[in-house]
C-alpha cells in the first residue's frame, strides 16, 4: 500500500548566516515574523519597512527522513511552491519550478540526505520574463502578469504589497510499488433520476505486466474494472440519488466516494472524495432584453445572491480549515448562495470547497488572470495550460463548483483601457480566454459551463461590459457617480459592484496602535489603497450628508452607513427586476488585512454594518420601494419556495411621527417571482419632512416581524430629522432601545464596548414608540451608559 510521510518538521530558513526555524506550510514573511526579524506588516506602516523581503532570494532546508522501505519507488511531492525555485536532494538538482498554482512530483528513489529548496525573488523572475517577452499593460505597475503567482501579493486597491516566497502548501514523501493512482477525473451527473459517477483514472506503474483492478464504491454501490494499461474508466450508478442543492433550495447530501487500486486483490492505493449529484447549466440565450446569464441548478433558475472572495490573508498559508469555515459561514448566514473566487487570487484549498459543499454555497471559479495583459508565449503558455489541467481535475469532485470563468476584467481592459494601442499586436491573453481554457474545460470537465471572462458580453460584436448582455461590472458608481445611478439600467447579471467603508473601530485601533485616528492621518491613509479612495468617500458623503466637521467617529459612522445604503440601492433595484437581472455579486465579502475597502467583513473578521444589511437584502423575502415610470411601487421579491401572501400596510408619515395617510392592500407573490403593488398617489411623500413606510404582515391585523421598506424623497442632508430621543436598557443577552422620536439608522458599534464584542444586527430605523433588542456577545460587563456611548444614529443635518 502507498505510504505517505508528511515533511513538516525540521525545516530551517537561511537568513544572513543564521538558521531560522521555518514552518511548512508557510512563507518567508511568517517565518521572519515568528523569529522577530521583521515587525508585523499589518500594523502601522510596517508594510513599507519589510518590502526588502520580496526582493531577496531565500533558501529552505531540511533532511529527508531515513525510513526503511521495501517499496520500489519514492516520490517527493510538493502541493505548492511559491513560486520560482529549484529543488535539490543531497546537492543534486531534481527540479526547477515557476508556478505557484501547480503541484510537483519528483522521483527520489535511492536518494537521501539534505533537501534544499532555493527560491528566486518573484520580482527577479517576473522582470526576467518581461525582459524576454516585452512590456504588457496592466492596471498596476507591479509585474504580476509575468509570473504564475497570486497576483494580489504584489498589492491591489485593497491589499498590501507583500511579495511572498516559500513552501506554501504541504510537502510529503510517497513510497509505493507496482502502481499508484496518478489522476482521477470524476464526471458526476444525473441521468433520469439516477446519480452517475464516471471515474476516468490514470495510473503510474513500475511494472507494466502487473494485473491491476480498480474498485469504486459510492452510495452503497460497488463496481470493479480492469486496468489494461495506464488508464481505465469506472462507471457507478446510484439509483434514486438525492440531489444536492444550493442553500435555500434544498439539502446538500454528500456521498463518500472511494476508489481502490488492487494488484492480485492486494490494495496498492486509495483515492477518497465526497461528491454530490446535481445538474448545472448556464442560460445565455437571447431574449427581448438582450442576452441572459442565468444559472440553472437541477432545472431551477436562480437569482444568484453572491459575493466576491479574495484570499482571506495576504499570507494564504495562514488560512486554516476553521478560518475558511468561519468566513464562509458568515457568508451563508448573510443569505449568500454564490461565492466568486476572484482571478487575482488563487485556486483555494480543498478546505474552502469542502465548506462550500457542506454549506450549499455555489462557487464561481475564476482562472487566475486579473486586470492585465498576459503574454501568451513560453514559458508562460505551457504553465497556464498545465495549471489549468491540474486544477480543473482537482476541483471536479465538488458539487458546489458550478462555473469556470476565464479572467477578471481583461477583455474589458483590452477594449477600454488603452491596451490595444499600447500592445501593437503583441499577445495579451485572448488566446487563453477564448482558446486554451475553454478547450481544457470542454475536454476535462464538460459537466460545467465556462465563460470567457467577467465582464463579458459573449461576443466582440458588443462592448465587453454591455449591461444588456452577459456579465456586467458596475464601477461608474463609486468611481465617478452616486449610487442613485444604479437605477439607470438593469444588467443581466451584476458580477461586481460595491462601495467602500473603513473597517470596524477596534480593527483600526489594533492596526494603528498609538495613532490619533483621523481620515487623513498617516496610518489611516496607508491602510487605504484605492486611488483617491478617501476623496471618493468624501464626495460620496457630500451627496447625502452634511459635513462631518472633523469628527472622526462621525466620519467613521457615516461612511459605514453610506456603504450599506449604496449596496442596498443596487441590490434592491436589481432584485426587483428578476428574471431580467439574474444575479448580484457584491465586491467583496472579505479582506486580507486591516484596510478601508469594499468588504462586508473586515480584515479582523468583524462584520461591518454592510454585512448585516446583506442579511436583509439577500433574504428570501425582500420588500423594497422602487420608482417606476408610473410612480412608486412596493416590490415584493419572493425567492422562497412557497407563495408569499399577506397584507401590505403603507403609511405616509412626517419625520415628527404623524401619519398623513395610510392604506392596507393584499400582497401576493408566487414562489421565485416579484410582485409589484402601486403606491397610491396620495401616499407618495414629498419634501424634506415626509417619508413612506411599507410593512408586509403575514396575516391581516398582525403587527411586527415582517419585512419593512422606507422611502425618503430627498437626500438625508435635506431631511428635517428631529433630534433623536431614545432610552437604553440592559436586557439578558444584549440591550433594548426604545424610541421616543424617529431614530434613523441606529447602530451599536459593539467593538467599542469590548474588542471581542459582536452585535447581532446592524443599522435599524425606529419609528416613534418602537423598540428593538440588540443581542451582544462577548461583552463581559454590560452597562447601559457604555452602550449609549457606543450607539450612533443620524442627527439633524447642519
Amino acid at each position: 500500500m502507498l505510504e505517505a510521510t508528511p515533511l513538516t518538521d525540521g525545516w530551517i530558513l537561511r537568513h544572513e548566516g543564521a538558521e531560522l526555524p521555518a514552518a511548512v506550510p508557510g512563507c518567508v514573511h511568517t517565518d521572519l515574523l515568528a523569529a522577530g526579524v521583521i515587525p508585523d506588516p499589518f500594523l502601522g506602516r510596517n508594510e513599507t519597512d519589510v518590502a526588502w523581503v520580496g526582493r531577496r532570494a531565500w533558501t529552505y532546508e531540511t533532511r529527508l527522513p531515513e525510513v526503511a522501505s521495501g517499496h520500489e519507488q519514492t516520490d517527493l511531492v510538493f502541493e505548492g511552491l511559491d513560486t520560482a525555485a529549484e529543488i535539490l536532494v543531497d546537492g543534486r538538482l531534481v527540479g526547477r519550478v515557476r508556478n505557484m498554482h501547480r503541484s510537483y512530483r519528483y522521483d527520489v528513489t535511492g536518494l537521501g540526505g539534505p533537501l534544499t529548496v532555493r527560491f528566486r525573488s518573484a520580482y527577479a523572475e517576473a522582470e526576467a520574463v518581461r525582459g524576454r517577452l516585452g512590456e504588457r499593460p496592466a492596471a498596476y505597475t507591479e509585474p504580476y502578469q509575468y509570473i504564475r503567482k497570486m497576483a494580489c501579493s504584489f498589492g491591489w486597491d485593497w491589499g498590501p504589497t507583500l511579495v511572498t516566497a516559500g513552501i506554501w502548501r504541504p510537502v510529503r514523501l510517497e513510497r509505493w510499488s507496482t502502481a499508484r493512482i496518478a489522476r482521477v477525473r470524476p464526471l458526476v451527473t444525473v441521468e433520469r433520476g439516477v446519480g452517475v459517477v464516471e471515474l476516468c483514472v490514470d495510473v503510474e506503474r513500475t511494472r507494466a505486466e502487473a494485473a491491476l483492478t480498480l474498485e469504486a464504491r459510492v452510495g452503497g454501490r460497488r463496481v470493479r474494472a480492469e486496468v489494461p494499461g495506464t488508464s481505465a474508466v469506472v462507471r457507478v450508478e446510484v439509483p434514486d440519488a438525492e440531489l444536492w442543492w444550493p442553500r435555500g433550495y434544498g439539502r446538500q447530501p454528500l456521498y463518500d466516494m472511494e476508489l481502490t487500486l488492487h494488484h492480485d486483490e492486494a490494495p496498492l492505493d486509495v483515492w477518497r472524495r465526497r461528491v454530490g449529484f446535481r445538474e448545472v447549466g448556464l442560460d445565455t440565450s437571447a431574449d427581448a432584453h438582450g442576452t441572459g446569464f442565468t444559472l440553472v441548478v437541477n432545472g431551477e433558475r436562480l437569482f444568484a445572491r453572491g459575493v466576491n472572495w479574495i484570499p482571506d490573508d495576504v499570507f494564504p498559508s495562514r488560512v486554516t480549515r476553521e478560518r475558511y469555515r468561519e468566513r464562509l459561514r458568515q457568508a451563508a448566514d448573510a443569505g449568500v448562495d454564490l461565492v466568486r473566487v476572484w482571478g487575482g487570487g488563487i485556486y483555494e484549498s480543498e478546505d474552502f470547497y469542502d465548506a462550500c459543499d457542506e454549506l450549499g454555497l455555489l462557487v464561481w471559479q475564476d482562472f487566475p488572470f486579473a486586470c492585465a495583459a498576459y503574454p501568451e508565449e513560453q514559458p508562460l503558455r505551457g504553465e497556464v495550460e498545465a495549471e489549468a489541467r491540474e486544477n480543473v481535475v482537482r476541483l471536479m469532485p465538488h458539487p458546489s463548483l458550478v462555473l469556470w470563468n476565464g479572467n477578471n476584467e481583461n477583455l474589458w481592459g483590452f477594449r477600454d483601457w488603452g491596451w490595444q494601442e499600447r500592445l501593437g499586436g503583441d499577445s495579451w491573453g485572448e488566446g487563453y480566454y477564448l482558446g486554451v481554457l475553454p478547450r481544457v474545460v470542454a475536454e476535462l470537465d464538460p459537466t460545467r459551463p465556462y465563460t470567457a471572462g467577467s465582464p463579458w458580453s459573449g461576443s466582440w460584436r458588443r462592448h465587453p461590459n454591455d449591461p444588456a448582455h452577459g456579465t456586467h461590472h458596475s464601477w461608474e458608481v463609486w468611481n465617478r457617480e452616486d449610487y442613485a445611478r444604479y437605477r439607470a439600467d438593469v444588467p443581466r447579471f451584476v458580477a461586481e459592484f460595491g462601495w467602500q467603508a473603513p473597517p470596524a473601530y477596534a480593527t483600526l485601533r489594533r492596526a494603528l496602535p498609538g495613532e490619533g485616528l483621523a481620515p487623513d492621518s498617516p496610518g489611516v491613509l496607508h491602510h487605504q489603497k484605492a486611488e483617491d479612495g478617501n476623496g471618493k468617500l468624501e464626495r460620496g458623503l457630500a451627496r447625502h450628508f452634511a459635513a462631518w466637521q472633523g469628527d472622526f467617529d462621525r466620519w467613521h459612522y457615516l461612511t459605514q452607513v453610506n456603504q450599506a445604503r449604496a449596496v442596498a440601492a443596487g441590490i434592491e433595484h436589481w432584485r426587483s427586476h428578476w428574471p431580467v437581472c439574474a444575479g448580484t455579486v457584491l465586491w467583496q465579502l472579505n479582506d486580507c488585512w486591516p484596510v478601508t475597502s469594499w468588504a462586508a467583513v473586515d480584515g479582523d473578521g468583524r462584520e461591518k454594518p454592510l454585512y448585516h444589511e446583506l442579511r436583509r437584502l439577500y433574504a428570501d423575502r425582500l420588500l423594497t420601494l422602487q420608482p417606476r415610470e408610473g410612480g412608486l411601487v412596493a416590490a415584493a421579491v419572493n425567492q422562497g419556495a412557497g407563495r408569499w401572501t399577506g397584507t401590505l400596510e403603507l403609511r405616509r408619515m412626517t419625520v415628527a411621527g404623524d401619519v398623513l395617510g395610510s392604506a392596507r392592500v393584499e400582497l401576493a407573490a408566487a414562489a421565485r417571482t416579484v410582485a409589484e403593488v402601486p403606491v397610491p398617489a396620495e401616499l407618495t411623500p414629498a419634501g424634506a419632512k415626509e417619508f413612506l413606510v411599507a410593512d408586509a404582515w403575514e396575516s391581516p391585523g398582525s403587527s411586527g416581524g415582517g419585512p419593512r421598506a422606507l422611502h425618503f424623497p430627498v437626500p438625508d442632508r435635506e431631511v428635517a430629522y428631529p433630534r433623536p430621543e431614545f432610552e437604553v436598557s440592559v436586557v439578558p443577552g444584549g440591550i433594548e432601545v426604545s424610541a421616543r422620536t424617529l431614530v434613523r439608522d441606529l447602530l451599536l458599534q459593539a467593538d467599542r464596548l469590548d474588542p471581542r464584542a459582536r452585535a447581532d444586527r446592524g443599522l435599524v430605523t425606529l419609528l416613534p414608540g418602537e423598540r428593538v433588542t440588540i443581542g451582544v456577545a462577548g461583552w463581559e460587563t454590560p452597562d447601559a451608559d457604555a452602550a449609549r456611548a457606543a450607539l450612533y444614529c443620524l442627527e439633524p443635518m447642519t
